[in-house]
């Protein structure tokens, strides 16, 4: 297999970390570098252990998952955060969204819908459990759905963004140039007030701007 990708897990219950420690040993690319229990432990895990994948549970005692996530998110961007959680939030959700996490998992999942989740979020794209999926499908409207002014070729983009297409992809899938595609997520994100992928995603499938 490829790379071995360096995890880190933070949480506050050791139970949670005895049976992901557990689950990630069946995998030979799934390396378990370090623990934390709370948000200031995850940050200096970060500084020292300088992992991939950052496993992030959402309530903790003193810094939180959100918290630290935002924190890690500004000074490792290159670590990729997978917020994890026991139960379906809708606030934790998009908080963790917002706060740079690039997927969302239940504490629930399988051994093997963990470890593809891992995978997913190391490789850049955006990885969402079914039940979290649909949680952001269905969080209420207070508003009447905005279109923020994209164009058809902007939602075609969009869409193949939100599915974890990256610029290379995304122009093969099109049949347009890479500096085409380029320009056009710039215009994506730029309608959309976003920054980031992830931030494109989510505020995507928040407000049904694809389907």
């Amino acid at each position: 297999m490829g790379d071995r990708i360096r995890i880190v897990v933070v949480d506050d219950h050791i139970k949670v970390h005895m049976g992901i420690e557990a689950a990630l040993a069946a995998f030979e690319d799934l390396d378990l570098v370090a623990h934390g229990s709370n948000g200031r432990e995850a940050l200096q895990l970060c500084k020292e252990h300088h992992p991939d994948v950052v496993l992030m549970d959402v309530i903790m005692p003193g810094m939180n998952g959100i918290e630290a996530t935002q924190a890690i998110h500004t000074q490792f961007p290159e670590i990729k955060i997978v917020a994890l959680s026991g139960f379906q939030d809708d606030e934790g959700v998009r908080a963790m969204l917002q706060a740079g996490a690039i997927g969302y998992v239940l504490k629930t999942a399988s051994i093997d819908d963990l470890a593809h989740t891992i995978r997913t979020a190391y490789s850049g794209k955006s990885v969402f459990s079914p039940e979290v999926m649909n949680i952001l499908l269905n969080l209420p409207q207070d508003k009447p759905p905005q279109d923020f002014g994209l164009t058809s070729r902007e939602r075609e983009v969009l869409k193949l963004l939100v599915n974890g297409l990256n610029n290379a992809e995304i122009a093969q899938a099109l049949t347009i140039s890479l500096s085409t595609t380029k320009f056009h997520v710039s215009r994506v994100f730029a309608k959309l007030g976003v920054t980031n992928r992830v931030e494109a995603a989510a505020l995507a499938v928040e407000k049904r701007l694809v389907n």
